[in-house]
């Protein structure tokens, strides 16, 4: 909500989840500590991004720019909530080329 530009303004000042609710979720599958020695990173905040422009990228584009993040420092990268697969770009193409890249930045960092 806070991202969308048809919103001028907006504040949350209040907000209760029924406790019914709240016993469904059980919490996430793994906690930070996990994630912190999947990538061996530790006594620092993660750093991501997600990959924008969102739209107009072709697989190839859209892989660089992930091996360019990676290469440049980021941790991680993530695709914008509503990409999906796209004519001009379809996911399995997308991730192809992400792959790729991330094993490009890969071997150029040693991370």
């Amino acid at each position: 909500v806070f991202g969308f530009k048809a919103v001028k303004a907006l504040r949350l000042e209040d907000m209760r989840i029924p406790f019914a609710y709240l016993k469904t979720f059980q919490g996430p599958a793994t906690g930070m500590i996990v994630e912190r020695e999947r990538l061996d990173k530790f006594g620092r905040p993660f750093l991501g991004a997600t990959v924008k422009p969102k739209l107009g990228l072709s697989g190839k584009n859209y892989g660089r720019v992930v091996y360019e993040g990676l290469r440049g420092g980021l941790d991680f990268l993530k695709d914008d909530e509503n990409i999906n697969s796209q004519p001009f770009m379809r996911w399995k193409e997308r991730y192809l080329y992400c792959m790729e890249g991330v094993n490009r930045a890969a071997a150029a960092t040693g991370e």
